[in-house]
């Protein structure tokens, strides 16, 4: 399993730099055919951070997109002026980032930048250690008012329309937090941060159930969801890796501080992937599992009590990894009635639009399960299930991609290679070792709609990408980026009476709906995560 928390994913430029190195600006094309010196790309970088620290930043904190003139800004809804974001590219992601900028260039101001950001993580940190999606640097009534109007008005947000006031492992933001703050510590032993870091640390192992899984939010709260459904927060949850991102968590822990406690949680919730893998014949897992008797339960509304292919895909995935930690063949042993069961499942492609696995399958029948919606906002409207696969909504995809081939040919490699072999390399073995220098110039993989994913570009260290970032800086310290999400601004709740239109198959509803949605007219601004991506491509160009 790799160290990174960051590895598996990747943020996507989509500022003027990243058309400019695609070719899209032609000026620039002379200026890629010399090479720019190590000199203008530390320039560039500093000056690029210096804005981000003094103009974006709040207290230390970030969000994801601005307006140039930051009369709006966005995390994953829009947030207010004194708010900064926790899920990913959020403020800890932006930490690592300064951290690696650090390691590269040897100035302290990266390291001020980072000591920064973790202050304002801090700043927010639930008394019991984790982080909510959001915080709101002007105090909690700042927070349940955006709770109560931009929060409670996204429709197909349905995590932002209730104040649960706990904190949640869900986006990686608990996960990610809780890696920057051990890696910040780590970096000078500075105890200013210890206390923090111990909380987190004892967070992750207060919320694991004695099974070995971990509820999507904690400490548990004994409530409702508004829409009738009971809440789902509680149930063992694999949705969004949060088990996986935990693990990563504590085998950091393991590997930097040497902390014992850690093993047994570890090897609990490895365990944990096995005992929630269904009995035949669907060998399947779901978003969540029931902790009473670890069967898939129901999430938000459009995610049914169902079984999830690509849960089950990614399942599959994390219990090779677990062989390669433990070499224990009980996590091998039934990967192949899953992958069966992924085969037994496909549909017609041509339905399915290139991804032949139904999100959802019905628990029984073993029918497919497609999502879609009806009404306008969050208060006339309601998602439902049934076997239509046509007309399903856009956010949330019905259709699912899983490489069952390559996940038989990994699972044959690894029957046919012994334990020991399998597991000499695992990070599980030894003593204390090194964190990963970088982590932002691997795989990133957010939420945000102004960023996508994709696999980390071999060229980007070219010299033609850096002249090409170089030259797109704007004069104000910033990449210019277009902004493709944007969303109606809170303007009252919505109405019972539906409003005029289709948006069965529409990111927002409504005038009301404060959903984030594209849009045919995007501003440019600017972008954390293109910030990020564009940083991360000039570390590697001056060589990490």
């Amino acid at each position: 399993m790799p160290l990174s928390p960051l590895s598996r994913r990747r943020l996507m430029a989509t500022s003027a730099a990243a058309f400019a190195a695609a070719g899209a600006f032609s000026p620039l094309k002379a200026l890629a055919a010399e090479a720019p010196t190590k000199a203008r790309a530390l320039d560039t970088m500093k000056k690029a951070t210096t804005f981000m620290i003094e103009k974006a930043a709040y207290e230390g904190g970030y969000v994801w997109s601005y307006l140039p003139d930051f009369s709006r800004r966005w995390g994953e809804m829009e947030a207010f002026p004194t708010m900064i974001w926790v899920q990913p590219p959020g403020t800890a992601t932006m930490g690592h980032l300064f951290l690696d900028a650090y390691h590269a260039t040897g100035d302290a101001y990266y390291y001020d930048a980072a000591v920064k950001a973790a202050q304002a993580l801090i700043a927010i940190q639930h008394p019991a250690g984790g982080w909510n999606y959001l915080g709101d640097l002007a105090g909690e009534a700042s927070l349940r008012k955006w709770y109560d109007t931009v929060g409670k008005n996204g429709w197909r947000l349905e995590e932002f329309q209730h104040y649960y006031g706990n904190a949640t492992f869900d986006d990686a933001g608990t996960a990610e937090a809780s890696q920057f703050l051990l890696r910040l510590y780590v970096e000078k032993q500075d105890p200013a941060f210890k206390p923090a870091l111990d909380r987190a640390v004892a967070f992750v192992l207060d919320s694991q159930y004695p099974v070995g899984g971990w509820p999507q939010r904690f400490p548990l709260k004994d409530e409702f969801h508004h829409h009738g459904h009971p809440d789902y927060t509680g149930f063992i949850t694999f949705n969004d890796d949060v088990a996986g991102e935990n693990i990563k968590f504590l085998i950091m822990v393991w590997q930097a501080l040497g902390d014992q406690r850690v093993l047994e949680p570890i090897r609990k919730a490895m365990d944990c992937f096995v005992l929630c893998q269904q009995p035949q014949p669907q060998p399947a897992w779901g978003l969540q599992h029931k902790v009473s008797d670890l069967t898939p339960a129901g999430a938000r509304t459009y995610e049914p009590e169902a079984f999830a292919s690509h849960t089950t895909g990614g399942n599959i995935a994390a219990c090779m990894d677990f062989y390669e930690l433990t070499g224990d063949p009980k996590f091998l042993a039934r990967l192949g009635e899953a992958l069966d069961w992924l085969d037994s499942i496909k549909v017609t492609p041509e339905i399915m639009k290139g991804r032949p696995y139904p999100t959802f399958t019905e628990i029984g029948t073993g029918r497919p399960l497609y999502i879609h919606r009806t009404g306008s906002n969050v208060v006339n409207g309601r998602y439902f299930a049934d076997q239509n696969p046509h007309d399903t909504v856009v956010h949330y995809s019905s259709f699912r991609s899983v490489n069952v081939e390559g996940l038989r040919k990994r699972l044959a490699k690894l029957q046919a290679t012994s334990p020991e072999v399998a597991s000499r390399n695992s990070p599980l073995k030894g003593g204390s070792k090194a964190l990963p220098r970088y982590f932002t110039t691997g795989d990133i993989s957010v939420s945000d709609l102004n960023v996508g994913t994709l696999k980390v570009d071999a060229g980007a260290a070219a010299p033609d990408k850096a002249a090409a970032l170089i030259a797109a800086l704007n004069a104000e310290g910033w990449w210019p980026t277009e902004l493709k999400a944007t969303s109606n601004p809170y303007s009252g709740d919505g109405s019972p009476v539906p409003a005029p239109g289709d948006f069965s198959q529409t990111r927002v509803g409504d005038a009301t709906d404060t959903s984030p949605y594209i849009t045919d007219t995007p501003k440019i601004g600017i972008s954390t995560g293109g910030y990020v991506e564009n940083m991360a491509a000039l570390i590697r160009y001056i060589g990490t």
